[in-house]
């Protein structure tokens, strides 16, 4: 049976550490699940580390919703948060509404996360209403990186960090279910947290956050070889899975892949007479020796 947000919500009452991690596919999924991951994001930031693309800007709902649809496929337990897109809900009231509609519907997933703070309080509002968890996001906010100038730090002056308090207030009062903070200085992050009765999740906003969320690949350094500051490197995926394709393709150049113990085997007397049928009938002979 799947986690909800009311066990979400347990785990802060209970003081319980909330780990979250993002998931795009099928392998990314499974194996998150099986490390006893409660919530999984299928974030937009697959624009960057899946699609290749330098920030979420071109993610499309289309492709949030194929990702989504994987990542419910084939969990059980996780509750899986899905993202709604760069300019998804920001054009009309009924937009957002029939997007997350989309992503639940189409996607499967059991909450929709939107960035923004207290001016997007009113649209949580009605998505919520309307039977839709909602998990709000403020700070850093990536779709917004334009308007920001790159990926900085936000809240590090008095008048943005207030703002940000009064964009958390806002968010829970207009019922979503948690918050991301995301590139807010750690003490500003244990504030909020601590004026807040839902969770917070934290990624590169230190340990006073409810819980953590990291992007997958940052963590097996699958995304290449920059590290975000807010990242641990767990493994080096990347560095193996690099030395196992040379390998592999070393194999293949010199031959020594694949042996006898990856093919299938033939009865000498049907591939003789294969060669009868076919030099006889067809009047062909082999242009070269025949490997294998």
């Amino acid at each position: 049976m799947r986690l909800t947000i009311r066990d979400i919500q347990k785990m802060k009452d209970n003081r319980e550490p909330i780990a979250m991690l993002t998931a795009y596919d099928a392998p990314s999924a499974r194996l998150a699940e099986a490390a006893n991951t409660p919530t999984l994001l299928v974030g937009d930031s697959l624009g960057m580390v899946v699609q290749g693309h330098d920030s979420t800007v071109k993610v499309r709902l289309e492709h949030m919703i194929y990702h989504c649809e994987i990542v419910t496929r084939v969990t059980q337990r996780a509750l899986v948060v899905g993202d709604l897109p760069f300019m998804t809900y920001k054009v009309s009231v009924q937009q957002p509404l029939t997007n997350a509609a989309r992503l639940m519907q189409e996607g499967g997933v059991g909450a929709v996360k939107l960035e923004g703070g207290e001016w997007l309080a009113p649209t949580i509002g009605h998505i919520v209403a309307s039977g839709i968890p909602v998990m709000g996001h403020i700070g850093l906010t990536p779709q917004s990186v334009n308007q920001f100038g790159g990926f900085r730090v936000q809240g590090r002056e008095v008048d943005s960090a207030y703002q940000l308090v009064k964009d958390a207030l806002a968010i829970q009062h207009a019922g979503a279910f948690g918050i991301v903070l995301e590139l807010v200085p750690t003490p500003l992050a244990a504030y909020i947290s601590s004026l807040l009765t839902i969770p917070t999740i934290g990624i590169g906003a230190g340990g006073g956050c409810d819980g953590q969320v990291q992007v997958y690949h940052d963590l097996l350094t699958l995304a290449g070889e920059f590290l975000p500051k807010h990242a641990k490197q767990y493994a080096n995926l990347g560095e193996v899975i690099q030395a196992a394709l040379t390998q592999y393709n070393d194999e293949v150049r010199t031959r020594a892949f694949p042996t006898a113990a990856q093919g299938f085997t033939l009865k000498d007397e049907v591939m003789g007479d294969l060669r009868q049928r076919v030099e006889g009938e067809l009047g062909l002979k082999p242009r070269r020796d025949v490997i294998g």
